[in-house]
């Protein structure tokens, strides 16, 4: 893994500027790395990791780059929940057959709410809030910064990198379907558009 200041300087690159959610996301990331025990996510371990998302802000771009997960390489999957934590899948392996539950480990950590007022105390001196943000967040220690909680994640085959299903055709606007996402209605398969879940209007 890379130096936190290396981190930051590559999610500053990719997301155009650096600001306080950088840093927390390339904090929370390492962190996730470090307790799945992931030591190259962008090289030879980057078919281990899968990482769940629960918010579209700055965090997300600087998770994205230190863990190499993307949403093309299907290995970052969005939960539009608007918090800011991630969950870490290690699909490697499994839990343990004889357990009620099968599924993969996982860390998922989340940003702690108190972290804003920490922030402004350890740095009172500093007026811009996102400044006193950026400074603070690189120096505080993790159990202030984050929660952690060992979870377990289910992953249909589907939802894995590189999966190669059978492509559906829908049945009332002819557009292929990907990775099991028909809706069967009333007899025919559909796109979940046409199934009435469209999220646009047609003009």
């Amino acid at each position: 893994m890379l130096s936190l200041d290396e981190y930051l300087h590559e999610a500053e690159q990719a997301h155009g500027h650096l600001c306080a959610g950088q840093v927390l996301g390339v904090r929370l990331a390492m962190l996730g790395l470090e307790k799945l025990g992931i030591e190259d996510p962008r090289g030879k371990d980057r078919k281990r990791l899968v990482t769940f998302v629960e918010i579209d802000r700055c965090a997300t771009d600087a998770i994205g780059v230190v863990t190499g997960c993307r949403l093309g390489k299907r290995a970052l999957k969005f939960r539009d929940w608007g918090k800011m934590a991630a969950t870490f899948v290690d699909v490697s392996t499994r839990a343990r057959p004889s357990e009620a539950w099968t599924g993969h480990p996982a860390i998922r950590i989340a940003a702690k709410e108190s972290s804003k007022a920490l922030a402004r105390t350890m740095h009172p001196e500093i007026e811009s809030k996102n400044q006193q943000q950026m400074l603070a967040y690189r120096e505080m220690a993790e159990d202030d910064l984050f929660t952690t909680q060992w979870v377990k994640v289910e992953l249909p085959a589907e939802e894995f990198p590189g999966y190669k299903g059978e492509r559906i055709v829908c049945a009332e606007c002819g557009e292929g379907i990907n990775f099991r996402r028909e809706v069967l209605r009333n007899g025919r398969v559909l796109c979940r558009a046409c199934a009435g879940e469209r999220y646009y209007e047609i003009l």
